[in-house]
């Protein structure tokens, strides 16, 4: 009776549920009944579409039922139906089933049982992956993420194989919420931080672990091991970001390293911002690095260690950076930079180690600003160069570096050199635009002998383009200067220009340096190679001359000097290396050959004015009694006129060649004007050359020049003595007419104020046509330049070019 009752009950069931029944076996250890699932399948997809929801909700009480009896065996059984009818059915009421699904895999997760959770993982991580034909509204997987992320830390109260499996199964977990929810705007925004600052912890947590990661990190990586897998989700996760959501990804990561103090050592901090850089968008890689910067700003005061290690994660960003962009504002980039360096060299340290570490920490500045520079076009990295050197004080000539911390300007220097090592020149004047030249030389003039060989090596570095800078480093002998295998090329007539108008100013520094006393052998080395690449690089036939003008007045400083014995005999030697490397540059054989006469007599007689004693570091007395006792260098300083090189006899082979000699004899006396006050239609050079161009210009009309009678000398005091003694009443008759131009303008019509400007106008131009038409009449008068047309018909000034230059 009651069995016959049992089936009338049956049969009263739902046909859903009775299908739904009947997958379960009667003994769980025979697993799901295939013939039954294959019925239930069929009918949710073919027969009652709509049910498929309800078989969910029956299928959800049975599997509660389940796990509060413990029956752990029928769990798997019911996960395992629920896996293929969410494979199987794509229909637009999947969306309802979903939710009896999300609610089945929550139960489990929710359970003590390490293989309930990871069962649960497994059928969530299949469920990602399916593509939903209609969107979810109402959908939250909240739970999951914490779930899952939670999964990622625990499991360490079981073996090392069970802990695996639970971290695995929640980084799993995790790709598979981002999968699922990043393709569906209208989902949840896993990028929300509150999800991320769950997220991303966990990832590195297992990417940190080493105790799971083999020692070698090139070799092949078990697919389970939760460091390999870690990694994985993370690069997966960092791709997927976009330019809103990056943020949101990098800012636990900061987090997270300043939390569990990871920045050092840096190995790992290295390792995810590489990972970073390697996965995110190349066009967003400088959010990285804005951020990275900021985030530096906030351990400003902490120990110099961490900073260092932040510089380092920053630098190789950067270095993976190369070729793209590294932020809108450049120079706050650098700004940045440089308050970090001038913050560390004020924290002197208290103790030896702070100090190494601070200036572990000031060279990793270094590194990375030349790095930064080196992403940077050229034009850049010249405003680079003049915006560091803008952070020198604005000393006076006789205030250089008095004031200003000597490790900050070394760093500045250094900073100097890092960049210009990146800067490729091409013209010399766009790598030394005069903002930028003037206070390069005025620096080479500071106290500190090792700074001054710095600000050499930026010089170097920008003036060489063919890598000759090696070869001229040593002061030495050449008898065939093919030896040194120098590369020449010819000089640019831009070059040239920038010689013409600047070159005054590297002769005239170069002879400033020469004659302070704290020079060493290295700063003679460093000068001589700096006038070596001048030859080399622009020694075009205009400015050799100028090259062996300079020399000559080298060789006269170490005649007519104070300076110690040691330091004149090394500026004699220094002439004679010169010469003999400009003479062959300037194939003068006859310019040669006496060179080499005056180098072989001091062979014989003396020897202490030739570089292979003057630069012998072994040799070199270490004090002034020692300079007394010494055999080596002669016991008076008298050098003969036969020992040295005459102007006159270098101006007469010179010119056998066609040189313009004309200069040659005039000296370098006269400091050079600065960019401040330099006349832009002025060449940089001293008076008398000056004077000398002025008069040898051909064509020039013959104006009556103003002659001094050479009594009253132009000095300042004589100028401060005329401003003072300025009439009072100039003014007032001026400070009277400044007022008149200021109420017309503020009173008169406008028609009055135009017919004014108007008739100035007119003034201006009559005047100019007048000089026009008297400098015409005085040309056409004079005898033909050599080369110019001289038919009547041709205009005074008309130019006539090759058939080369008309097109």
């Amino acid at each position: 009776m009651s069995g016959g009752c049992c089936g009338c009950v049956a049969a009263l069931k739902p046909r859903y549920k009775r299908l739904v029944d009947n997958i379960f076996p009667a003994n769980p250890q025979d697993g799901l009944v295939k013939n039954n699932m294959e019925k239930l399948t069929f009918y949710a997809l073919s027969s009652r579409p709509e049910k498929l929801d309800r078989i969910g909700q029956y299928l959800e009480q049975k599997l509660t039922a389940d796990i509060n009896r413990h029956r752990f065996e029928f769990v798997f059984i019911a996960m395992e139906a629920l896996d293929q009818l969410l494979v199987s059915c794509h229909a637009h009421s999947l969306n309802l089933f979903v939710e009896s699904y999300l609610k089945m895999v929550q139960k489990l997760l929710e359970c003590q049982e390490p293989d309930l959770q990871i069962t649960a993982t497994n059928s969530f991580v299949k469920f990602s992956n399916i593509e939903e034909d209609a969107p979810s509204y109402h959908r939250r997987y909240d739970f999951f993420v914490s779930k899952f992320s939670s999964m990622c830390h625990s499991g360490e109260q079981f073996g090392k194989e069970m802990k695996q499996k639970i971290r695995g199964a929640g980084l799993r977990g995790i790709q598979g919420v981002v999968r699922k929810t990043i393709s569906d705007e209208l989902q949840v925004n896993i990028w929300e931080q509150v999800h991320m600052d769950k997220i991303v912890p966990s990832l590195l947590f297992n990417m940190q672990d080493t105790k799971s990661t083999g020692a070698d990190i090139e070799s092949p990586k078990d697919e389970d091991d939760p460091a390999h897998l870690a990694e994985v989700v993370f690069r997966d996760l960092v791709c997927r970001a976009s330019y809103g959501n990056i943020r949101c990804v990098l800012v636990p990561i900061l987090v997270h390293l300043d939390n569990h103090r990871a920045w050092v050592p840096t190995d790992f901090a290295v390792r995810v911002f590489k990972i970073v850089m390697y996965s995110v968008q190349s066009q967003y890689g400088y959010l990285v690095i804005q951020l990275l910067l900021s985030h530096l700003d906030k351990h400003v005061k902490d120990d110099p260690q961490i900073k260092t290690s932040i510089l380092t994660v920053l630098f190789e960003a950067v270095l993976i950076s190369a070729g793209g962009s590294i932020g809108p504002s450049v120079l706050e980039v650098f700004n940045n930079l440089l308050r970090h360096l001038r913050i560390s060299v004020d924290n002197k340290g208290k103790n030896q180690a702070q100090y190494s570490a601070e200036v572990k920490f000031q060279d990793a500045i270094v590194n990375t600003i030349g790095e930064f520079a080196n992403n940077l076009p050229d034009y850049q990295k010249i405003e680079i160069m003049m915006f560091v050197m803008g952070k020198f004080p604005q000393f006076a000539d006789e205030e250089i570096g008095g004031h200003m911390d000597q490790q900050l300007q070394i760093n500045l220097l250094k900073t100097l050199l890092k960049v210009a090592t990146k800067y490729k020149t091409v013209i010399m004047s766009n790598a030394f635009p005069p903002e930028f030249l003037h206070p390069l030389l005025r620096m080479s003039l500071m106290e500190d002998a090792g700074m001054r060989i710095t600000v050499q090596d930026i010089l170097h570095t920008l003036i060489d383009r063919h890598g000759n800078t090696k070869k001229l480093k040593r002061i030495e002998l050449c008898g065939n200067i093919a030896v040194l295998e120098l590369s020449v090329e010819k000089c640019s007539r831009q070059d040239i220009l920038f010689m013409k108008k600047s070159g005054m100013q590297f002769y005239w520094h170069i002879l400033e340096n020469l004659q302070l006393e704290s020079n060493r052998v290295d700063n003679l080395e460093a000068l001589y190679c700096t006038m070596g690449l001048l030859a080399v690089e622009m020694g075009g036939d205009d400015i050799i001359v100028d090259l062996f003008r300079l020399a000559l007045d080298i060789q006269g400083l170490a005649t007519g000097t104070t300076l110690p014995l040691t330091h004149r005999c090394a500026l004699h030697a220094m002439v004679a290396a010169y010469l003999n490397l400009i003479s062959q540059l300037v194939t003068c054989q006859q310019a040669f050959e006496y060179v080499q006469s005056v180098i072989e007599l001091r062979k014989f007689r003396a020897q202490h004015l030739l570089p292979d004693f003057a630069y012998n570091r072994t040799n070199r007395p270490q004090s002034l009694s020692e300079l007394e006792k010494s055999e080596l260098y002669p016991k008076t300083d008298q050098v003969k006129e036969e020992w040295l090189f005459e102007q006159s006899l270098l101006t007469t082979h010179l010119a056998s060649t066609g040189l313009d000699v004309s200069r040659l004899g005039t000296p370098f006396t006269q400091k050079p004007y600065s960019g401040d006050n330099m006349d832009p239609t002025m060449s940089a050079s001293d008076i008398g050359s000056i004077n000398i161009e002025m008069e040898s210009v051909d064509g020039s009309p013959s104006m009556a020049r103003r002659r001094y009678s050479g009594v009253e000398e132009i000095t300042v005091e004589s100028l401060k003595k005329m401003l003072s003694e300025e009439n009072t009443e100039d003014k007032e008759e001026s400070e009277r007419r400044r007022r008149e131009v200021v109420n017309t303008f503020r009173t008169a019509p406008f028609e009055e104020i135009v017919a004014k400007s108007e008739a100035k106008s007119n003034h201006f131009h009559n005047k100019l046509n007048e000089i026009l038409d008297f400098v015409s009449n005085t040309c056409v008068k004079e005898t033909p330049v050599d080369g110019m047309s001289s038919e009547p018909g041709d205009t005074p000034f008309g130019m006539q070019f090759p058939d080369l230059f008309v097109y």
